[in-house]
């Protein structure tokens, strides 16, 4: 058996061989996290690359989301600290250098894999990042609106968990005179 088939980086028989079966992002998180099981990495690499987009939407990654996301991947991956470090900060530089184009294609590939469950997990999650600072700017929210689209979820999910984070958004502060 291939690695490439092992970390189902492989093309399938049968499949269209114009599409990828993995974005070139995706790869780059997963040999990071190559002593996981190839599921399970490819899901990790995903949700922290998507918490990275969240993050960068404001094109700014403040030490606050990143301590964020460090703790985020760390308890769900079940990592230790150091690779938790480096799994983020590969899905930040990956989504500052390719965001743009990668963002589309690998929040797909996520929801692919992921269950409801994980993408609802997911979508806390991106509140907690994004509320990390006590402030989520419009391009945040609006980031984690597209996302929340782009996994399929219903409006009223997204809306359920904004809602515990109304405090944080920078919509509804009354502005500093």
């Amino acid at each position: 058996m291939s690695i490439l088939k092992f970390l189902g980086l492989e093309q399938e028989k049968g499949s269209d061989p114009s599409l990828p079966t993995q974005t070139e992002t995706l790869r780059k998180i997963i040999k990071a996290l190559d002593e996981m099981d190839s599921q399970q990495a490819r899901y990790i690499a995903g949700f922290a690359y998507i918490l990275g987009r969240v993050a960068h939407a404001d094109l700014e990654i403040s030490e606050e989301e990143t301590s964020e996301m460090e703790r985020i991947v760390m308890k769900l991956g079940q990592l230790p600290e150091e690779q938790a470090i480096m799994v983020v900060q590969i899905a930040k530089t990956q989504n500052v250098l390719f965001g743009h184009t990668e963002n589309y294609l690998v929040t797909r590939e996520f929801n692919k894999i992921a269950t409801r469950e994980q993408k609802m997990a997911l979508l806390e999650c991106l509140f907690a990042v994004s509320s990390s600072d006590e402030n989520i700017s419009s391009l945040e929210d609006r980031e984690i609106r597209q996302i929340v689209s782009e996994l399929k979820l219903e409006h009223k999910d997204f809306i359920s968990v904004r809602s515990s984070y109304r405090d944080h958004l920078s919509v509804l502060k009354k502005p500093e005179e």
